[in-house]
């Protein structure tokens, strides 16, 4: 069932590590002996694996799951399984291909999208996995096979440095230790999906290895919308009783359609495409060496050192929102841009496990480096649209932009858990950031591109954790975090010359980094011991915050800015275990996003806009994209001996669209929605399990994501027309019932994820 701690340390050593300091016994001979320790309920609050903190001791609403749950549901990647299980986590579809949403939590981002404004921090294995262009999280490149444990720290953490400004996601991989054995599975059904997955698992004597694979194909629901996805990720491991070390490597190789919202006047048929084609092809190499190693009874050395290289590659097709047929007469135009991003880098952290005058201590201390350089090239062709609104090119691809970026961060952290009393425990934390961007053209043609920027801060962090009766802790926390403006804000921020993401980069004025600013309290306990609850109230206030904004007629043209002060804040509450048989998970957000200073900005396609085209934004106003309302329930029933059935419902209230940052737009919210997902599990003899899933079960009619922009296609059939182009909100439709069935064989631990 779903968990909010981490159970059952990834490495045998960090159990007996965490038992020694907490209860004192001896270390264990044999690491492979502490296998059979008591689980410990411990979260992970530092980048770098280690021993964490035991979970009444963690002033935060910390939520984690396991790779045994994700698989439980068969969900089809990390993304989904948050949004249907996480508290205040939900997805839109602006990219309407499964593996690019854009994630939400308590009103941040986490996205693949250039121009989503960045507030969550995504680390694998220790390693910070936000690129280093544009800050994004590209969700296809972290295999739903090879996850072992995740943990989703709420709050301005500084622990996790760069971008934590609403929260922070740790995964943590699978090791041969944890997953002995073999397993593998094929699923096949709606929209032409079909997949093959495969996982190894295994060790002899300190030496373990794991690997697994993923082959994906889909169709699409939407026209022009198809993906293939390949996979890979193995890790060798050598431990003793004093030295654990991690070899992994992981390699993607992805093509992703997608196609753009629609105008409410074309959603009567919403599989349709309103412009074609749209193509990412992500290739991912990522190879990482990650150590502990024990000094004594009361001291850890963790260590990571990593390279990553991505290469993406993007064709997307574009209304020309200046078309005049005699000084503009292309329709529209296709966009090509190739980004190469090489990110290297490493962390040192140091724990000691002592008493400080007297009472149990847990100090750590920590450093990382990480450095990324960046290729960005730009091409541009002119063409026009088919019947369909598909372009056909009506000119050779010219260069527009061909830049170099160099990104530099460094950070210095630290954080100290002291039990003033056996039931008080005070956590103090903080972090020194510096970023450090370089810009450059290599044309030699646009030395105005050419620029230097350095930001820099410390952010501290406090925390009090008093556990009233086992099991019963209220807490309350303060933190800060930070978020440096990225290459492409960066050369994207004059109103005068809008940019068309993530197409062109042109010579603007620089940009303030943003500062968060966290108060959370909170309660968590259980009732009759196997049903746990959590309550939270939050409130995160953003200092310069950064935002795109729209401007003309293109939905996707505009530029950054700091917009002065917004704010989010909110309810949280979780409830979770068993009644009887039946597993339960429930959990409601309120989330409150407002803009907190006014400011003036243009969104020409609002219907409240002046003859500018600029619309006023007053404190109070809610930040379009974010419900105020998620809702998530869930419930596992074990039929009998065999069959296993789960049911699950999301439900989000209204939100605003993009464009509409006043609320006054004409054409009002976009809906809420709720719907209900069906799995089972079935057992057919010894190793074999069959499954079914079904998303959608009601076949729910609703959209998930707005933006306001010109529709140019209202000739006859939605032909482009753009003598009479009109603004229109746009709306992206989700995803129709759909069902799919897999046969699964499983050997040793891995039978365990579906059991």
């Amino acid at each position: 069932m779903m968990s909010l701690v981490l159970k059952n340390a990834s490495k045998a050593w960090r159990i007996a590590a965490l038992l020694s300091f907490l209860a004192g016994p001896a270390w264990a001979e044999n690491p492979a002996a502490t296998l059979e320790a008591p689980t410990v309920e411990v979260v992970g609050t530092t980048p770098l694996p280690s021993v964490g903190v035991p979970l009444e001791q963690v002033p935060a609403a910390v939520q984690a799951a396991t790779g045994k749950e994700i698989g439980r549901q068969q969900a089809l990647d990390l993304t989904e399984f948050m949004e249907r299980n996480l508290a205040s986590v939900t997805l839109n579809a602006a990219q309407h291909n499964p593996f690019q949403p854009d994630l939400s939590f308590r009103g941040f981002s986490a996205s693949p999208l250039l121009g989503t404004p960045q507030g969550i921090s995504v680390f694998v294995d220790g390693v910070r996995v936000n690129e280093s262009f544009g800050d994004t999280v590209n969700w296809d490149l972290i295999p739903r096979s090879a996850i072992s444990t995740i943990n989703l720290i709420p709050g301005s953490n500084p622990l996790f440095g760069l971008n934590t400004l609403g929260g922070a996601l740790a995964v943590h991989t699978k090791s041969g230790f944890q997953y002995p054995g073999f397993a593998a599975q094929a699923l096949g059904g709606s929209w032409g999906r079909r997949a093959l997955e495969f996982e190894q698992g295994g060790f002899r004597d300190r030496v373990d290895w794991f690997v697994t694979g993923n082959l994906f194909d889909e169709d699409g629901w939407r026209q022009h919308s198809p993906s293939a996805v390949r996979q890979l990720f193995g890790k060798l491991g050598f431990e003793d009783d004093v030295l654990d070390l991690d070899a992994s490597f992981t390699y993607a190789d992805n093509t992703l359609e997608g196609v753009q919202a629609l105008p409410l006047s074309m959603l009567d048929r919403p599989e349709q495409a309103y412009t074609w084609p749209d193509r990412t092809h992500n290739k991912l190499t990522f190879l990482a060496l990650k150590g502990s190693r024990l000094f004594g009874e009361d001291r850890i050395l963790t260590a990571n050192v990593y390279y990553r290289r991505l290469r993406s590659d993007n064709f997307s097709s574009n209304v020309n929102d200046e078309f005049d047929p005699v000084a503009s007469p292309h329709q529209g135009f296709n966009d090509l841009s190739n980004t190469d991003q090489r990110t290297y880098g490493g962390s040192l952290q140091l724990t000691f496990l002592t008493h400080l005058a007297g009472r149990k201590n847990q100090f750590t201390v920590g450093a990382s480096l990480d450095q990324g350089q960046t290729d960005f090239s730009q091409f541009e062709q002119q063409a026009n649209f088919t019947p369909d609104r598909g372009t056909v090119a009506t000119s050779d691809f010219a260069l527009e932009t061909d830049v170099k970026a160099d990104n530099r961060y460094t950070g210095l952290y630290f954080t100290d858990t002291i039990s003033l009393t056996e039931r008080l425990h005070l956590t103090l934390s903080g972090r020194y950031n510096r970023a450090r961007l370089k810009i450059r053209d290599k044309t030699g043609l646009e030395p105005a591109l050419n620029g230097d920027h350095t930001f820099s801060r410390f952010n501290p962090a406090v925390g009090i954790a008093f556990s009233l009766a086992p099991g019963l802790t209220p807490y309350v926390a303060y933190n800060e975090g930070m978020r440096a403006p990225t290459p492409v804000e960066l050369t994207c921020a004059d109103p005068s010359a809008p940019c068309r993401l993530p197409n062109a980069f042109l010579a603007d004025p620089p940009l303030k980094q943003v500062v968060s600013k966290t108060w959370e309290a909170g309660l968590r306990g259980r009732i009759a011991g196997r049903l746990g609850y959590t309550a939270a109230l939050y409130r995160t206030r953003l200092q310069d915050d950064i935002q795109f904004v729209s401007s003309g007629g293109a939905i996707n043209a505009g530029f950054f800015q700091n917009v002065g002060q917004t704010r989010r804040q909110g309810l949280e509450l979780g409830l979770q275990g068993e009644l009887g048989r039946l597993r339960l998970l429930g959990s409601y957000g309120f989330i409150d996003a407002t803009f907190r200073t006014p400011f003036v900005l243009n969104s020409p396609n609002n219907s409240s806009a002046d003859a500018n085209g600029d619309i006023q934004v007053n404190p109070g106003n809610r930040i379009p994209g974010i419900p105020r309302h998620v809702f998530k329930l869930r419930a596992d029933y074990p039929v009998n001996g065999r069959l296993t059935v789960g049911l699950g419902m999301l439900a989000a209230s209204d939100q605003f669209a993009r464009g509409d940052e006043n609320n006054q737009d004409a054409h009002g919210k976009v809906p809420g929605y709720a719907v209900f997902n069906l799995d089972a599990r079935y057992e057919l003899a010894r190793h074999w399990h069959l499954f079914l899933k079904v998303s959608n079960l009601f076949d729910k009619r609703y959209e998930n994501f707005g933006v306001l922009g010109e529709n140019f296609f209202r000739g006859p059939g939605n032909t482009f027309d753009a003598a009479n182009a009109a603004p229109e909100q746009f709306r992206s439709p989700g995803a129709p019932r759909a069902a799919w069935i897999g046969v699964r064989y499983a050997l040793g631990a891995a039978k365990g994820e579906r059991d």
